[in-house]
């Protein structure tokens, strides 16, 4: 049996389900396909007016659906809310733009009326991952469904809770029975659902490597996908930084979500004339932060989603100091159940190392010591990745030249961590991934762009 939750704190089986049956998969995938036709057809004030009631749902079942995604995957229950939250105003981003965001764009041609205009494509496959299982889903769902999509859900195997939640929601906010469902699929499934022709774009949140699979099929079918990948986010920590701020923004960075996150800031790239007070700073801040049972609202830092997730970090950690890394903090995996991991820091990591060349998924830093402001820079771009970067500096003109125009990355912070935000753009560049969620972009990556020209 594949989708299966565990309680990564305890160990304890939460629930077990069947994989979808192949006819049933087919079933749900026509009705999709059917129910698109009605609601393409609906003007879009109406489709948008669909989502205040939605956010209203998301907000009433906060302490509910916060618990289910903190028993499912260990996310400690603050940061849960704050991602039901967190959705809910994604709710109310698009209910307000989409009209906007949807509208045709005149354009001064030879005709008497010439224009572009935004129509949906179809159905939109989501493949979306268990670290943030409300939100990546909603971040795919909301704007592809509001811009006259239907969508089908294929979620991470260990949240199947969520699955099933987010699909509730969907249907008690009123929306069409057939428009949004989830799928519990497996691999060969999923490939089948892509190359299917009433399947008309894809949206996958994962790895590099399930990133290569999916885009690959997609290509091969000719069909739109949206790719979001990994991603070993560097912060450069220059010499004339606020240390004290530097350190705390850097502690958020990679400890939020247990440093279960693309975006997390996962090489403190710092120049020697502050690295060795940084360091000090840094270890200080990250042992503000408290690890405990995941359902009480003290605790900051959880337990790993799975034990293979936490046996794979640390043997990344491993053999960072067996490549020459220095260890600072942590390091050691406790004795107890659950998939636990301490708050970590490695020194002198350098090239070569699994914590400078690989995606570190969970709470260990890596600072990556630099001599000066251009060899930061060369570091923070020495990398496969290009999904997120910070630049802390006191010249803030400084700090946003070299986001703007020095690092290699689809979102450049100054002073802060990388965050998404509804209102911004938000996707990567080179292996961390193709196409943009959020923002107006989001809403029309799975459009179909039609010029019209009337003489």
């Amino acid at each position: 049996m594949e989708f299966v939750a565990i309680d990564p704190a305890t160990g304890e089986t939460l629930s077990e389900h069947e994989n979808t049956p192949n006819r049933e998969v087919e079933r749900r995938l026509a009705a999709a396909h059917e129910a698109t036709r009605s609601w393409r057809a609906r003007p879009i004030e109406e489709r948008a007016g669909m989502l205040p009631e939605l956010g209203r749902l998301l907000r009433d079942g906060g302490d509910d659906l916060s618990r289910l995604m903190t028993r499912e995957m260990g996310k400690p229950i603050t940061q849960a809310a704050a991602e039901i939250d967190k959705c809910a105003t994604l709710c109310d981003y698009y209910a307000q733009h989409a009209a906007e965001h949807l509208a045709p764009v005149p354009a001064s041609t030879d005709a008497s009326k010439s224009y572009w205009t935004y129509e949906p494509l179809g159905v939109v496959l989501g493949i979306m991952p268990w670290n943030f299982p409300f939100w990546q889903v909603m971040r795919f769902a909301i704007p592809a469904t509001t811009a006259g999509n239907a969508a089908l859900l294929k979620h991470a195997a260990s949240v199947p809770g969520c699955a099933l939640a987010i699909e509730r929601l969907f249907h008690e906010a009123g929306y069409p029975p057939d428009l949004f469902r989830s799928l519990f699929i497996d691999v060969d499934a999923t490939g089948s659902l892509i190359d299917d022709p009433r399947v008309r774009g894809v949206s996958l949140t994962g790895s590099v490597r399930a990133g290569r699979s999916v885009g690959e099929r997609a290509g091969r079918a000719i069909k739109k996908c949206v790719l979001e990948l990994g991603g070993s986010d560097p912060s450069l920590v220059l010499a004339d930084a606020d240390l004290d701020a530097a350190a705390a923004s850097c502690a958020l960075g990679r400890l939020n979500n247990t440093g279960q996150s693309c975006i997390a800031a996962k090489r403190f790239v710092v120049v020697d004339g502050v690295r060795e007070e940084f360091e000090a700073k840094v270890v200080d801040a990250m042992k503000e932060w408290r690890v405990g049972d995941p359902l009480k609202e003290d605790t900051m830092i959880g337990p790993l989603a799975r034990l293979d997730l936490r046996d794979a970090l640390h043997d990344q950690v491993e053999r960072s100091l067996e490549g020459g890394a220095r260890l600072v903090m942590g390091g050691e995996v406790p004795d107890r159940p659950g998939a636990w991991y301490p708050p970590t820091v490695l020194a002198d990591v350098g090239p070569g190392m699994a914590a400078y060349c690989e995606e570190v998924f969970g709470p260990v830093a890596a600072i990556v010591p630099v001599a000066d402001e251009n060899e930061a820079i060369r570091v923070a771009n020495d990398t496969t990745f290009g999904l997120g970067a910070s630049v802390y500096t006191t010249d803030l003109e400084r700090g946003e030249r070299i986001a703007r125009d020095l690092i290699d990355a689809g979102n450049c912070f100054v002073n802060g961590i990388v965050r998404s935000d509804p209102r911004l753009p938000f996707g990567g560049t080179k292996e961390s991934g193709v196409g943009r969620e959020l923002s107006p972009l989001g809403i029309l990556e799975f459009t179909n762009v039609k010029t019209v020209w009337v003489e």
